[in-house]
């Protein structure tokens, strides 16, 4: 798919998301009923200040340049979140020709990174990179969610176990909510990188696979999960909700630390502690991974 037809697809979803009373237009109850969900694109071009023409060439993929001013607007009424607007930015601002720069993906992740990950005793932390894939991870993590440092290829990416394995869907109490994330996650990385071999085989595999990330996918939502809150219901230790945070690794674009920590004091915390003191040696390992 080109960025003409991204950028038509991405304007669609967003507006169809939207209802009248969302945007604060006025709607006659007597009116007939309206043809298509959402917003319609009079609407979106009246409150962006724009033409109904100009809007329409721009669904189209006529259109592939606009002013900042203009895509600000239009960031605006479609409530697009900071995630949704940079992407909004990257297909049409005029400022950067509507192209974004193809960076190469990063593997290996530094000495000095995983030391902090791996003082983290009761904290579980990892990396992810392009395509969620997963980078390195600290001995605490790998026993909350799954050892991916132990798989290859398409098998390193928490997207792919999230959507394809059913242990996922039992250990996330919220499935559907951090699935949906997960799959606005991959469109923010696909944009980043249209022509990665690996999430190109990660998404058509998940497209054909998953009818819930098929689903989801073409909402072309877009986020970048920085912090928020998990809960999990784990085979050994029972009930973990944690509240995680997001942290840039310095000097690799693609690389995100994650962090998970609980409320001292709290069931979740002492949860974590338990688990901590779990043996991870060649006898207590497999034993893990055979109760999930």
């Amino acid at each position: 798919m080109d960025d003409k037809d991204t950028l038509a697809d991405f304007l669609r979803s967003a507006r169809a998301r939207l209802t009248p009373t969302d945007v604060g237009v006025l709607v006659n109850p007597h009116a007939p009923a309206r043809r298509v969900p959402g917003l319609r694109r009079d609407e979106v071009a009246g409150l962006a200040g724009v033409s109904v023409d100009y809007y329409a060439r721009m669904e189209q993929g006529r259109v592939t340049q606009a002013s900042d001013a203009v895509v600000n607007a239009l960031a605006g009424v479609l409530h697009l979140n900071e995630a949704e607007r940079s992407y909004l930015f990257s297909l049409l601002s005029a400022s950067t020709g509507g192209r974004i720069q193809q960076r190469r993906r990063t593997h290996a992740v530094r000495t000095s990174v995983r030391t902090i990950m791996d003082s983290f005793t009761t904290q579980p932390a990892f990396v992810l990179g392009v395509g969620m894939d997963v980078l390195a991870m600290n001995d605490l993590a790998k026993l909350l969610l799954k050892d991916f440092t132990k798989a290859s290829g398409l098998g390193r990416s928490m997207a792919r176990w999230t959507f394809l394995d059913p242990s996922a869907r039992t250990l996330y109490l919220d499935w559907d909510i951090v699935a949906c994330d997960v799959a606005a996650m991959l469109r923010h990385d696909a944009r980043s990188h249209p022509n990665d071999r690996d999430l190109n085989e990660l998404i058509g595999e998940l497209t054909v696979k998953s009818d819930e990330f098929r689903a989801w996918w073409s909402q072309h939502r877009v986020w970048e999960c920085t912090f928020g809150v998990k809960r999990f219901e784990h085979p050994i230790v029972g009930r973990v909700d944690v509240d995680y945070e997001t942290f840039p690794v310095p000097g690799e674009p693609d690389q995100q630390l994650f962090v998970y920590s609980t409320q001292p004091a709290s069931a979740s915390n002492d949860a974590l502690r338990i688990l901590a003191s779990w043996r991870t040696d060649q006898t207590d390992a497999p034993a893990l991974e055979s109760i999930r």
